[in-house]
């Protein structure tokens, strides 16, 4: 999982309770959250784990609304860096969570009170 991170350590507990259910439905994943910025795990201290620990894939999920300027320039960026870094591992990127349909119906339905 991967989230932008914020200076209040309150902010990253949606994205920990995600990877909670995450690594519940996949026990047999290892489901880490990292931060583009101001918390840790930051993304290459992450990736590194993983490849350390045998991984062969890391996917990485942005927990964002929507792709920005930070998953078409700078999380593209990290992503190859990684790659070149740990050849031997790869490193998917999936799209933002928030572009999932599934995803945009669950907020149309909790914003509409249903």
């Amino acid at each position: 999982m991967f989230a932008h991170g914020a200076r209040d350590p309150d902010w990253a507990l949606p994205a920990r309770r995600v990877a909670t259910e995450v690594q519940r439905l996949r026990p047999d994943a290892s489901v880490v959250v990292a931060f583009l910025e101001f918390m840790e795990p930051n993304f290459a201290d992450a990736v590194e784990a993983a490849a350390a620990s045998g991984a062969r894939l890391v996917r990485i999920v942005p927990l964002f609304l929507a792709q920005g300027g930070h998953l078409k320039r700078d999380v593209p960026a990290l992503v190859e860096a990684a790659q070149a870094k740990h050849p031997d591992c790869r490193i998917e990127l999936a799209q933002a969570v928030g572009e999932d349909a599934g995803v945009v119906h669950a907020m149309a339905v909790y914003s509409a009170g249903a």
